[in-house]
């Protein structure tokens, strides 16, 4: 068998993720276009001589439809998209209370990063700390100066220096593969399609809910059960297409956690201490005050809590993380 590097499989990662990555604005068109084309399919139809209803899909007409749509739906998107990336730095420090942390607020972390970042010939970048008894650290950013690494004071107190240093060296390795740049990217186009599906339930309900009372006529009532049909097709599309970004998702990011950890303990020296330092947060990951799974997916270890309910067993299934015992069984063969 061919022995694939480090560097190599790196760079395979990144042609693939980009590959992937384009695979997410495609999955929105062609949900535009299923869309489009269902409601044509539905609202089109003859009648023929028993008084059958026979319904038929005008591609003609869905072609139209999806072209003079589309410029729309990139405006929307893009603006959602550019307003989503550049502040996904004050979203994630918000939602986890993160704090600056500096060489005299602690010396020992700060020369941990310092050491690392110089060994691997990087840019140092910022240091965060969260004020929060659970286990945990994070890479976040996507630019020189937003890249930050982040620590709770919980996994502070409980690592050793080694530990500390392999737990610092996987976050490093992620944002010098630019994983956090890819994984923000993949979280906003799921984003948008997970809201869509939302927006489209909840229509679809005040609909039914307040819309069903007093009508004037047959036809008000029509054009309401016809409108609560289009969402529901709607929702099924976005359902469908919210399936397959979630597969991209797992496809980019299960890999790269891997490619951290051998990063990780590359730069501290030791693959036991990383291996160590997670059995340890595996007991206890997470943040008390962080409920979305999007900001999770950023954890070193993904917290079990999230799995819970219909959506978190999804999530779980196509989960951006491997299983910690995996991770833990390779780091003690290196």
């Amino acid at each position: 068998m061919k022995y694939v590097g480090m560097h190599t499989q790196i760079e395979r990662n990144n042609i693939l993720s980009m590959l992937l990555l384009l695979l997410f604005p495609l999955i929105i068109l062609a949900t535009i276009w299923v869309f489009l084309a269902l409601v044509n399919y539905l609202g089109t139809y003859t009648v023929d001589a028993n008084g059958t209803m026979i319904n038929h899909l005008d591609i003609h007409v869905v072609n139209g439809y999806f072209v003079s749509t589309v410029p729309w739906v990139v405006l929307g998107v893009g603006i959602w998209f550019v307003i989503a990336y550049f502040s996904n730095v004050y979203i994630i420090k918000h939602a986890t209370g993160a704090r600056p942390l500096s060489r005299r607020d602690n010396p020992r972390v700060y020369n941990i990063v310092e050491n690392l970042c110089m060994s691997c010939g990087m840019e140092m970048p910022k240091i965060n700390v969260v004020d929060d008894p659970q286990l945990n650290a994070f890479a976040s950013g996507i630019s020189r100066k937003t890249y930050t690494v982040t620590v709770t004071t919980g996994l502070l107190k409980l690592l050793d220096d080694d530990e500390l240093a392999g737990v610092i060296g996987h976050e490093l390795t992620h944002i010098r593969n630019r994983d956090t740049r890819l994984l923000v990217t993949s979280i906003i186009f799921v984003g948008i399609i997970s809201t869509l599906m939302s927006m489209m339930v909840q229509m679809a309900y005040n609909i039914m809910l307040y819309g069903g009372g007093n009508r004037k006529d047959d036809n008000e009532r029509g054009n309401g059960l016809g409108l609560v049909v289009i969402l529901l097709v709607g929702f099924v599309c976005s359902a469908v297409a919210y399936f397959f970004t979630l597969l991209t998702r797992f496809a980019i990011s299960r890999k790269r956690e891997f490619m951290a950890d051998a990063g990780g303990a590359e730069l501290c020296g030791n693959p036991l201490a990383l291996a160590s330092a997670l059995r340890k947060i595996s007991g206890d990951p997470g943040l008390c005050n962080v409920k979305r799974d999007d900001i999770a997916q950023l954890f070193i270890v993904h917290p079990q809590s999230f799995s819970h309910g219909a959506m978190g067993f999804v999530n779980s299934l196509f989960s951006t993380h491997p299983k910690t015992e995996e991770r833990i069984r390779i780091l003690e063969q290196f």
